[in-house]
């Protein structure tokens, strides 16, 4: 796989140095606005080429897999141009702004034979394959938790008048958009789409600086804290009548679990590289080395669920962005 990277963040960084760990895997050019930036990123990073302009980008045959890491808004248009150019795409979360942009993204690549992944990490890390297959030995579920709460290092900002992207409705910006995303993944992972959706939001300026989403099961509720104005420890937990299970560092991350189960403790770690998004490329470049399209399309759905969740959400807490309107 050849990647062309959008984006120049410290996530993009974190995903070039986690391509670099995985054989057949190549970052072969990055994109920016400004050919400053490009330069210097590329340099920093060791990146071949550098493009400032998109449509020059998608058009390099030498690439075949196009990584988006703009501003939450710019993932649907951006992945869009890239599938019509007839590149797969690596969307980061929150994969679009609304689920009818998501359902014209698969479309697109369902049509195009194209590979579409939303680089959600926690899905492909080995932690979270356990717990998909042994949370139900808690017994009858009972309540299940989820905290993820992180200050943002541009919430003085914020505060102080300024609009930056992540707390911008301009932008689909928000604390359900970048990090209550991970608990709602999380939970539909484990236990599909809930019956209702509740969210109990801290808004400021139109957007949600952090608040609590709760899913109603039937006959148990999840509870999603996530926030970007405070800060807590990070875990989550499933509960039921013959146990719990504990997760730590959060839904993000999946952290060291222990299960306490019969008044018996066992930890299970099965995590040996920090850098998660190692994980996820893994999984994305096996996937399309067999032309395994049904595994992309069942990915693709659980992404639909979690969008459509957020969706539900925002329209219960009163989160409008510009997109809504389209």
């Amino acid at each position: 796989m050849k990647i062309g990277t959008i984006g120049t963040g410290f996530i993009v960084e974190r995903f070039i140095a986690a391509a670099r760990m995985n054989e057949n895997c190549e970052i072969v050019a990055c994109y920016s606005r400004t050919e400053e930036k490009g330069k210097a990123f590329a340099e920093k990073n060791q990146v071949g080429k550098v493009y400032t302009d998109l449509d020059a980008m998608f058009s390099d045959k030498e690439i075949d897999c196009i990584y988006v890491a703009s501003p939450n808004s710019l993932h649907y248009p951006q992945s869009k141009k890239a599938l019509l150019a007839g590149k797969n795409v690596i969307c980061e979360k929150p994969f679009t702004s609304t689920s009818k942009e998501l359902q014209e993204l698969i479309e697109i690549a369902k049509k195009g034979n194209r590979f579409l992944f939303e680089a959600i990490i926690r899905l492909h890390l080995p932690n979270y394959k356990w717990l998909q297959k042994h949370w139900n030995k808690v017994g009858n579920l009972k309540f299940v938790q989820c905290n993820y709460s992180q200050y943002s290092s541009r919430y003085d900002a914020f505060l102080a008048g300024k609009k930056p992207n992540v707390f911008n409705p301009e932008f689909s910006g928000g604390a359900i958009m970048d990090i209550n995303v991970y608990n709602i993944h999380f939970a539909v992972g484990l236990f599909g789409a809930p019956q209702k959706v509740h969210y109990f939001a801290n808004l400021q300026d139109g957007i949600d600086t952090s608040g609590i989403v709760i899913l109603d099961y039937g006959k148990f509720f999840v509870s999603l804290l996530g926030c970007k104005d405070s800060r807590s420890k990070n875990f989550s937990q499933i509960q039921g009548d013959q146990g719990y299970i504990l997760i730590d560092q959060g839904a993000g991350r999946c952290g060291q679990v222990t299960t306490y189960l019969d008044k018996e403790e066992t930890v299970i770690g099965l995590q040996e590289i920090s850098n998660g998004m190692f994980y996820e490329i893994q999984d994305f470049l096996k996937i399309v080395n067999q032309q395994d399209y049904q595994a992309c399309w069942d990915l693709l759905e659980e992404s639909r669920s979690v969008i459509e969740i957020i969706e539900a959400a925002r329209k219960d807490a009163g989160v409008i962005f510009p997109a809504d309107q389209n």
